[in-house]
């Protein structure tokens, strides 16, 4: 009886084993072509942001400082009667520090403390940028350490170039595909990388305060950036008969 059960479990057993193998022999790997595709749009910049710096010097430190806030409001002020609101002026460096004179032999003396007041200017409309320089330099300001444009909104820009990279990636899998002589197949997956938002272009500015009435209103041009992203897909590749 013992030998009869034995029999009966390996003969159903058997059958499962083998269709398990049978299974597993089937499973092919599907052909696949890898390719990576880069879309690039060009981009206007419509926002940028100045450093407008104050630097005074005075005999003492409080001296310097007094004078420095003296004119940092003013600049402030005139900033303001350009319609720039406080949340697009915000205070990012404050400065004391003593001007010393070195002689041979003997202790270092401070001859004088300089103090620096720096906000960085928000513009939201491009055509205040000259303004806002002027208006500043014209108010104490004597130091533009830096502008930079900006693009406020690149959503649009972001997914045109995702069109553009998968449109490219695609003619290069066909490309691939035809060298391997077969055919494209369809997507299998998609991955969209991190985009490169155009960076922030520095430019430096070379406008000296006591000219500024004998000058022209400061030119400005922006110029475009170039925003890109990168896509990763997968293709299914269809060999030749």
């Amino acid at each position: 009886m013992k030998i009869g059960l034995w029999a009966l479990t390996a003969s159903v057993i058997a059958p499962l084993t083998a269709q398990a193998q049978d299974s597993r022999a089937t499973i092919e790997p599907i052909p696949q072509i890898a390719v990576t595709g880069r879309g690039e749009v060009k981009v206007s910049p419509d926002r940028a942001t100045i450093q407008v710096s104050v630097q005074t010097r005075a005999v003492s430190a409080a001296a310097a400082a007094s004078e420095n806030a003296t004119k940092q409001q003013s600049v402030l002020t005139a900033l303001r009667s350009l319609g720039l609101q406080n949340d697009q002026l915000s205070t990012i460096n404050y400065n004391v520090y003593p001007e010393q004179r070195y002689e041979q032999g003997k202790e270092p003396v401070i001859v004088a403390y300089n103090v620096t007041n720096t906000i960085l200017v928000d513009v939201r409309k491009l055509n205040q940028v000259g303004p806002v320089i002027d208006a500043a330099l014209s108010h104490g300001a004597n130091m533009i350490a830096s502008l930079q444009f900006y693009a406020s909104n690149t959503e649009t820009a972001r997914r045109s170039a995702i069109a553009t990279a998968i449109e490219k990636a695609r003619a290069d899998a066909e490309a691939a595909a035809r060298a391997a002589h077969g055919s494209l197949g369809s997507l299998l997956e998609i991955n969209i990388g991190a985009y490169s938002p155009p960076p922030l272009r520095p430019m430096m500015m070379a406008r000296v305060a006591g000219r500024v009435a004998q000058m022209d209103s400061t030119p400005i041009n922006p110029g475009e950036e170039t925003l890109s992203v990168e896509v990763s897909t997968r293709w299914r590749f269809i060999a030749s008969q």
